[in-house]
């Protein structure tokens, strides 16, 4: 009756997060419907009708990480004025999603592209990494960060400091940083590296 009960409550949303966190604990290619089933609590028929199976959750939950990185570079203070204002909100809010959509930025970053979904979602990120180099080139060539470090090894550097928050961020918890002191962290501790010298903010450290 309990089970009855779930299946008629269950929505796609309610499914997808159920289905996130089982990919992250078994990892992808070592879930089945089966386990999905079980967490959730309720049949595969069930979980078939409202999607065709778990590579179309996984497509479901890169995407919604995905769409609020795209998100990002389409705001409008990413998209005007000087280049390093640019990426440093780039990369700010790129941490403030990050932690807002924790389960589904992790599971992005796990995906090995061993399936067309995964394929599809690592193309995605490669073209956001392509558009941040962009910005880092043109802070580069307006004299605002060093010239010295090659641009994809600095979007490497910075955007692996931001996904390694991933790993260790447990939101909740008493000690939990807000997103917002972690954002600014995040670029205070950045571009006090990336800034060439006698750039707009380098002297008296703003980010």
């Amino acid at each position: 009756m309990a089970t009855e009960s779930r299946r008629d409550t269950y929505t796609p949303q309610t499914l997808l997060e159920v289905a996130v966190g089982v990919f992250i604990e078994r990892g992808y290619d070592g879930t089945s419907m089966e386990h999905l089933s079980r967490a959730a609590g309720i049949s595969k028929s069930s979980i078939y009708h409202h999607v065709r199976g778990k590579e179309e959750l996984l497509r479901r939950a890169v995407s919604h990480a995905l769409d609020g990185l795209f998100e990002v570079l389409e705001e409008p203070v990413a998209l005007n004025g000087p280049a390093i204002d640019r990426l440093e909100h780039v990369a700010r809010r790129t941490t403030e999603v990050l932690i807002d959509r924790l389960p589904y930025v992790t599971l992005l970053l796990r995906v090995r592209g061993n399936t067309d979904a995964e394929r599809w979602a690592l193309e995605r990120r490669r073209e956001f990494d392509h558009r941040v180099a962009e910005l880092l080139r043109e802070a580069v060539a307006d004299g605002d960060l060093r010239a010295d470090v090659d641009v994809r090894l600095a979007t490497r550097l910075l955007f692996g400091m931001v996904n390694s928050i991933a790993e260790w961020y447990r939101p909740g918890h008493d000690s939990a940083i807000p997103a917002g002191r972690m954002a600014d962290a995040v670029v205070a501790t950045a571009f006090a590296g990336l800034r060439a010298a006698g750039s707009r903010g380098a002297a008296d450290g703003e980010g």
